[in-house]
């Protein structure tokens, strides 16, 4: 048997409890909402989920916010995903989910946490992440493909 990490506040609770998820809502708000997945298949999102240690944030039982990390739980944790829909911004939810996220049990210890983020840096600067130096802009590399989930022509 798994057990979940659950945390509550008020009529709020993040749980890991994959049973909980509402693809619908996570994939309606990558697909349509976020700007780093336009477009993104149901198919890929539940296979991301699948694959992650995912944080589903709920108000009354509804999912109004997520993120997930993709991780080996040992040296690693990239996050990714993360959202609070617009009706529940503003209340500090953010925040809750980031120190819920890194106070996770089996994630203590990590050597390295990564993400990506165009406009969240004031959010992630609050729990001790920095952006990378020239040093590590030289020692790390990616394959991006940015427009994988557009449609192609024809």
């Amino acid at each position: 048997m798994t057990l979940h990490y659950e945390a509550g506040r008020e009529e709020f609770m993040i749980s890991t409890d994959p049973a909980l998820l509402n693809v619908d809502v996570i994939h309606d708000y990558l697909s349509n909402q976020s700007y780093w997945a336009q477009n993104i298949p149901k198919e890929v999102v539940q296979k991301s989920i699948i694959n992650s240690l995912s944080f589903g944030l709920y108000f009354k039982g509804q999912q109004i916010g997520f993120a997930r990390l993709v991780t080996d739980k040992a040296t690693f944790a990239y996050l990714a995903d993360v959202f609070i829909l617009k009706e529940h911004q503003g209340k500090g939810l953010s925040k809750w989910l980031m120190e819920i996220i890194q106070s996770h049990p089996e994630l203590q210890g990590l050597r390295r946490w990564m993400l990506g983020t165009r406009d969240a840096h004031g959010l992630y600067e609050q729990f001790g992440w920095t952006v990378l130096d020239e040093d590590s802009r030289k020692r790390f590399m990616q394959r991006h493909f940015k427009d994988v989930y557009q449609k192609k022509p024809g």
